[in-house]
């Protein structure tokens, strides 16, 4: 396939909407013209990447109706259709995929180009906050391997409560909270997300091996 087989597929898309179309004008791939509105263009390309991205984002100095084409079997798009197109709506760009299949050729509009404004979501901005203030120093390097896990606010908590176990043995749950000062420190042993605990007897936890183990790597 080759872009320029993406372009009559578009074309009768457009002429069907009564635009005038041209391709190659001025470095615009296409562009479609109808009445006193702001002209349409398209770019086009066989495969989404920042070089279209880029090209399109220059265009917006011409018109507000730019437009990314691409065709239907685009590999990124299928594996990240949200984000994509989430990323173009914050452009300002529309997203056009297109069917170059000479029996039934079509072109769908995934997107129009639009001012974006963004909705703050306040419950996960508390969320983010609340990590930021409960974690205790800066243990994580930016920009870390998270496949090891991260030393987020929980772990931590969690660790205090290992080293409690491994100084003190098995101590009850309510020992624990008040020693550490820590309120929760009853459903961090109770939910175990870790498995470094075991319960002993009713509200008494020790340390589990798999406990002993991990501490040491933290």
């Amino acid at each position: 396939m080759k872009e320029s087989d993406l372009y009559l597929p578009l074309k009768t898309f457009l002429e069907a909407q009564e635009y005038v179309v041209k391709g190659e004008v001025h470095n615009c791939d296409v562009l479609a013209v109808r009445g006193e509105e702001p002209p349409v263009v398209v770019e086009l390309k066989l495969s989404l990447n920042l070089h279209v991205i880029l090209q399109a984002v220059e265009r917006l100095s011409l018109t507000p109706k730019v437009y990314v084409g691409i065709p239907k079997q685009s590999k990124i798009l299928n594996r990240h259709p949200k984000r994509i197109i989430k990323l173009l709506r914050m452009l300002g760009l529309g997203l056009l995929v297109i069917d170059s299949n000479k029996r039934a050729s079509s072109v769908s509009v995934l997107l129009d180009p639009g001012e974006y404004k963004p909705r703050i979501s306040k419950g996960r901005q508390d969320r983010l906050l609340g990590e930021f203030n409960k974690r205790m120093g800066d243990p994580n390097l930016g920009g870390a391997d998270r496949r090891r896990g991260l030393m987020t606010a929980y772990r931590q908590r969690a660790l205090a409560i290992a080293r409690f176990l491994e100084t003190e043995g098995p101590s009850k749950a309510a020992n624990i909270a008040r020693t550490l000062q820590d309120p929760k420190a009853r459903d961090v042993v109770y939910r175990d997300v870790y498995g470094w605990f075991n319960r002993v007897s009713t509200g008494v936890y020790e340390l589990s091996p798999l406990g002993r183990r991990e501490i040491a790597l933290w």
